[in-house]
């Protein structure tokens, strides 16, 4: 299997515009890396990756370790990239969930040419998010240790007479990285193969391997020095680490391929002279519908009050909010429960603002198609939505449990954290839809030519 696997690849290389796009792509990831690792002129990006090599670890994940994640670790060395792509992302999102409760916008996305216009009011709202975080950023490098738990030390070197210079000049440079890695995301997309901005996000994901790799090495060394030598400990660790990630690689990629293929019988239609007969298709719907969204929605919501209840604790004496903070401390029981209540709830709000029945009811109803045994139109709608409804709570268990899984290794294991976050998480869910995303894209040329795919047997052929 592996040596056909790397046959595939070897014809990759074979078919001359794939091979072009292949090359492309890669120029322009590395373009994106060196993006995220020259540093803000006037900052001590130095310090705070020594900060971040030798606390963050102990601290584990939060606002910080996503963000960073996110950024490709642009972020630890107060590099151009520190805002990362998540600025785009985020117009994005809102672009899709403005769209779903503003009838003008929806309208103007079922239009022909309405999707580049939202595309182009997703653009300005970029610049926008940029110039804000970039100002937030800008200014909490003046004072790190608020933003940076126990961080002693400087990181801008202006004087003080030139702060406002300073704070321009970073606003202007982290927004100009921010629409660069937007415009190389969007020409990846154009010209090379996969999908442009998952991959900018990933290859910043897969930068960080080589500290995994180096925090995994420590913990077996230190836990051969605590065992006296003995290597079985080691082994035994070893094999339960390799097994876990296979069982969660394949449980992730088996969860975002699998739908339910609804049937679909279109009835027969005269155009013209001509008489079409009826046709018998299939809609699929994807069991992980909203995908890592509901992870982050939950995320980034869960920030906050933990920090929000910790300080109004601490300023006015009061001992219940620092309780309540330390409840929504991640690792904690109750954070727990309520992390995997907040995924499941995102993945139901995912669902109904993206996902439109009466307007796939509608759509079917006018071109001759119905479902067989169900009536069209409201029937429809209602057959679709509870269908839907049933397995989104499957997707929504799926999410709850690989989210939890780094936490669970972190704080209950004493797994590193650099290591835990490839084993479930955000990480581990944007690798392998990117990854099989790009090899779809490249099997498709592969099949085009008369080239075997990745697979030459099984069900997925074709759509890996």
């Amino acid at each position: 299997m592996l040596a056909a696997i790397a046959n595939t690849f070897a014809n990759c290389f074979k078919i001359p515009e794939l091979k072009s796009r292949i090359i492309f792509t890669l120029v322009v990831l590395g373009i994106c890396r060196v993006i995220a690792v020259i540093p803000v002129p006037g900052i001590d990006g130095v310090a705070l990756a020594d900060y971040f090599d030798k606390a963050a670890p102990r601290t584990g994940g939060g606002l910080l370790g996503m963000y960073s994640m996110f950024t490709g670790g642009a972020m630890e060395h107060c590099a151009l990239g520190a805002l990362g792509i998540m600025p785009y992302i985020s117009a994005t999102i809102i672009i899709q969930l403005l769209t779903a409760v503003i009838p003008r916008l929806s309208k103007l996305a079922r239009e022909e040419g309405g999707r580049p216009k939202l595309i182009q009011y997703g653009r300005y709202l970029t610049v926008l998010l940029c110039l804000g975080q970039g100002l937030f950023v800008a200014m909490q490098w003046e004072n790190p240790a608020g933003m940076y738990p126990n961080f002693s030390g400087k990181l801008v070197m202006y004087t003080a007479g030139y702060i406002w210079w300073y704070r321009i000049q970073t606003v202007i440079m982290l927004t100009t990285a921010t629409m660069l890695l937007m415009w190389l995301g969007e020409q990846i997309t154009e010209r090379g193969i996969g999908n442009g901005v998952s991959l900018v996000i990933s290859i910043g994901i897969i930068a960080r391997l080589p500290q995994a790799f180096q925090s995994l090495v420590d913990m077996f060394r230190q836990e051969v020095e605590k065992g006296g030598g003995n290597f079985n400990i080691f082994i035994f660790h070893m094999i339960a680490m390799l097994a876990l990630l296979v069982m969660v690689v394949a449980a992730v990629i088996a969860i975002t391929q699998a739908q339910r293929k609804i049937p679909v019988q279109h009835a027969q239609r005269a155009v013209g002279r001509k008489i079409y007969a009826g046709q018998t298709s299939y809609m699929p719907l994807r069991v992980n519908f909203a995908g890592v969204m509901p992870v982050i929605f939950a995320q980034a919501i869960l920030m906050f009050p933990q920090k929000i209840f910790q300080q109004a604790g601490s300023l006015y004496n009061m001992k219940f909010l620092g309780q309540i903070a330390a409840w929504l401390a991640e690792g904690h029981f109750f954070y727990l429960m309520l992390y995997g209540a907040m995924i499941l709830f995102f993945s139901y709000f995912w669902v109904a603002t993206q996902f439109n029945e009466l307007q796939i009811a509608d759509d079917l109803k006018k071109h001759g198609g119905y479902i067989p045994g169900v009536r069209p139109g409201q029937a429809t709608s209602t057959y679709l939505h509870n269908a839907m409804s049933r397995i989104t709570l499957a997707g929504a268990i799926f999410l709850t449990v690989i989210a939890v899984i780094p936490i669970v290794l972190y704080r209950f294991m004493s797994v590193p954290y650099p290591v835990a976050t490839f084993f479930g998480g955000t990480s581990i869910l944007i690798l392998i839809g990117v990854m099989l995303d790009t090899m779809r894209q490249m099997e498709s040329h592969l099949l085009m030519r008369h080239y075997d795919g990745f697979l030459k047997k099984g069900r997925i052929r074709g759509r890996f």
